[in-house]
């Protein structure tokens, strides 16, 4: 809970790749505030009563989201989806505007990777940043768990890391002041 809040205010991309985690430590657990105890927040070791409750609390109110939202299988929690459409919409207002030529350049550098995952995926359906944050998010779980990653993959993620740098950078700054797209 508090790496969540504090990769809000910070990175909203590694906010949502940390939530997707804490998503899938839920499904892992069954959906067992217990055993979310025993193996997770039980690691901590410096937190104080008080901490430790708010960080259950936290737990239990995902769980009965993830619930109620139907997405203990699979899926993401509605507050992670509306990311992804905001920065879909905050994607859409740079592109459309004449301001942000650096930003168009990232993401025709992408482009090409996004399109080819789209194809190999078979989601072509799947919105293009909900693409990147995929693919983001299968190499952390990759690096995670130790497996190799191939030298094709290592240059794919290197322009789609870059273009999601950047449109998280957009996106803390329009939260701040909104940006002028005129």
């Amino acid at each position: 809970m508090f790496i969540a809040q504090r990769l809000r205010k910070e990175n909203i991309a590694e906010y949502l790749l940390y939530m997707w985690q804490v998503e899938d430590l839920i499904r892992a657990c069954d959906m067992d505030i217990e055993r979310i105890k025993e193996h997770y927040i039980s690691r901590f070791t410096n937190l104080t009563p008080a901490q430790e409750q708010e960080i259950e609390q936290w737990y239990v109110q995902l769980i009965d989201m993830m619930r109620s939202e139907r997405v203990s299988r699979s899926g993401h929690l509605q507050v992670n989806r509306n990311i992804i459409i905001n920065l879909h919409d905050l994607h859409n207002s740079i592109i459309s505007s004449g301001k942000f030529p650096y930003f168009k350049a990232a993401y025709y550098d992408a482009l090409p990777v996004i399109v080819e995952l789209r194809k190999k995926s078979g989601a072509a359906d799947v919105d293009e940043i909900e693409t990147c944050f995929n693919m983001l998010y299968g190499i952390m779980l990759l690096r995670i768990q130790g497996k190799e990653i191939s030298k094709e993959t290592e240059e794919g993620i290197k322009p789609v890391s870059s273009y999601i740098s950047m449109l998280s950078g957009y996106y803390h700054k329009n939260e701040k002041e909104p940006i002028d797209f005129e």
